[in-house]
């Protein structure tokens, strides 16, 4: 898999047309949802106007990463002649970036595709890395390919559109950076005030966070190995996502990994003697920041369930990603269904459920 380039802009326009330029192509296509073709797609009309760039729109938030809203991209991009040679933005989050990376990796059997991704979850995951996909069945992420943007351009002024919510959602994923990483960037993660957010302070972490990405999946980017790392907090977190959509009360990703992490910490502290100051630290940041995802004790074989539809599991027996200390990543370790209940019990006790 190739590497992909990535920007930590400092002059978007500047820089997304010069992306642009280094790629060739016969027709141009910007893919956003509804929400980011209203807000975020006016910064860079001008550009999709000279280029003679059409837009293709698709429905916003997670229920839309679906088989349909890829079947429209793809007729869309078919009815206005797209061909192999032509050219996909995809602009947004990272419903976005995976629908749109795997619209555009599959398409003619694969088009070239740049993401310009507008959410904090997007920049420090969805878009880099090389992962694309949709929704399917009830699961996250169920089909897919590995499959690299040409570029990704990561606009850090886009984050001050976000609420607190979706900011929050997107770092969740960093606060695994930092606990996959060294102690000085989760210690930094965990003293980031969302009641007066810096920023300037942020755009430097949200650097870090991507390099701890970037150097893990060139390390392996078929996820053989050691980026399974990437996957802390996600074996218990995607379960709470696919519950959260099961009982119509969709909960955004990043708090599902972030609770999915309370879960997998208590796990490595079992397991394999992660330390219990910094599990409490982060359990604390955790509760305090994101509030609890509500379960009881009849949820637990449902939650087991979707666990068991991991794609890390091999032989239908579930695997985690487990921490001996911060960066010292356990990967391939698995767990009897006794001691995965006894972690839901410390999940309710400690969130006060």
């Amino acid at each position: 898999m190739s590497r992909q380039k990535v920007i930590l802009s400092k002059d978007f326009a500047k820089d997304l047309q010069e992306a642009i330029n280094t790629q060739s192509y016969d027709k141009l296509f910007v893919l956003t949802d509804e929400q980011t073709h209203e807000f975020c797609q006016p910064s860079i009309q001008n550009i999709l106007d000279e280029l003679e760039a059409q837009s293709i729109t698709i429905g916003s938030t997670d229920l839309n990463k679906n088989l349909d809203s890829l079947a429209k991209v793809w007729a869309e991009l078919g009815a206005n002649g797209a061909s192999r040679q032509s050219l996909l933005i995809n602009l947004g989050g990272g419903m976005i970036t995976d629908l749109g990376g795997f619209a555009a990796s599959t398409f003619k059997r694969g088009i070239k595709y740049i993401n310009v991704p507008t959410t904090l979850l997007s920049m420090v995951d969805a878009s880099v890395g090389g992962k694309t996909g949709i929704n399917f069945n009830g699961l996250k992420n169920e089909v897919g390919v590995f499959n690299p943007a040409s570029v990704v351009i990561i606009e850090t002024d886009f984050l001050r559109t976000l609420n607190r919510q979706n900011l929050l959602s997107g770092y969740g994923e960093m606060i695994k950076h930092g606990l996959i990483s060294n102690q000085k960037h989760w210690a930094e993660l965990l003293q980031f005030d969302f009641e007066n957010p810096e920023y300037d302070h942020l755009k430097q972490m949200v650097g870090v966070s991507v390099a701890v990405k970037e150097n893990i999946v060139e390390k392996d980017p078929f996820e053989q190995n050691i980026r399974k790392a990437l996957n802390f907090g996600h074996t218990v977190g995607h379960a709470f996502e696919s519950l959260s959509f099961i009982e119509d009360r969709p909960v955004l990703h990043g708090y599902a990994v972030a609770w999915g992490m309370v879960c997998e910490l208590y796990m490595s502290a079992v397991n394999v003697g992660f330390p219990q100051d910094k599990l409490r630290q982060t359990v604390a940041y955790i509760k305090e920041n994101y509030g609890s995802f509500p379960i009881d004790c009849k949820k637990y074989d449902q939650l087991y369930d979707l666990m068991k539809h991991d794609k890390k599991n091999v032989g239908g027996v579930i695997n985690f990603t487990l921490l001996k200390d911060i960066g010292d990543i356990q990967i391939n370790q698995t767990a009897s269904k006794e001691s995965i209940f006894e972690m839901f019990d410390f999940y309710r006790e400690c969130m006060g459920l």
